[in-house]
């Protein structure tokens, strides 16, 4: 399935299904999965990168194993809201695996999203090593959490 707007990721991933979210870093890609409620993310991989064709291949099969409705791709573009060489690359990711999948695919802004992990992190005393060893699926949970508190809203909003 090719690359969803907003509202029509919503229209294509109905009320109810876990939604995987990844964070595509350049050395590893983080994973994280929401309950089928879609009220909390909890991180449940960190992929080293290799192929492409294997990193989709690790990545859809958390999708199918947790019956995901649709995935969730951080975008990280830069303060000023314009892309850069990682945005590129993380658009690109998406696209080619868009062509593997019938899922429906978001890309969803996750600036600050590593940042703001790190910090929580360092402020619960985790070393260097710890912090290398989880970052990545905590920051995929922490920008799928930011769409299913989006979600919540727009349900709150509307009825």
């Amino acid at each position: 399935m090719a690359l969803l707007a907003f509202s029509d990721f919503v229209a294509a991933i109905g009320a109810a299904g876990a939604l995987i979210g990844i964070d595509p870093g350049a050395k590893r890609l983080g994973v994280a999965v929401c309950d089928s409620g879609r009220t909390i993310a909890s991180p449940i991989a960190q992929i080293t990168r290799a192929k492409f064709a294997a990193d989709a291949e690790a990545i859809l099969k958390l999708a199918t194993e947790r019956a995901a409705v649709g995935l969730v791709i951080g975008l990280p573009l830069n303060m000023d809201g314009s892309t850069g060489p990682a945005a590129q690359s993380a658009r690109s990711f998406a696209a080619n695996l868009a062509k593997l999948t019938p899922a429906p695919i978001l890309m969803w802004d996750e600036r600050l999203t590593t940042s703001a992990v790190t910090r929580t992190l360092i402020e619960a005393d985790a070393s260097r090593k710890r912090r290398g060893e989880v970052v990545d699926k905590l920051a995929a949970a922490y920008l799928l959490q930011g769409l299913i508190d989006r979600l919540q809203e727009d349900k709150a909003r509307a009825g």
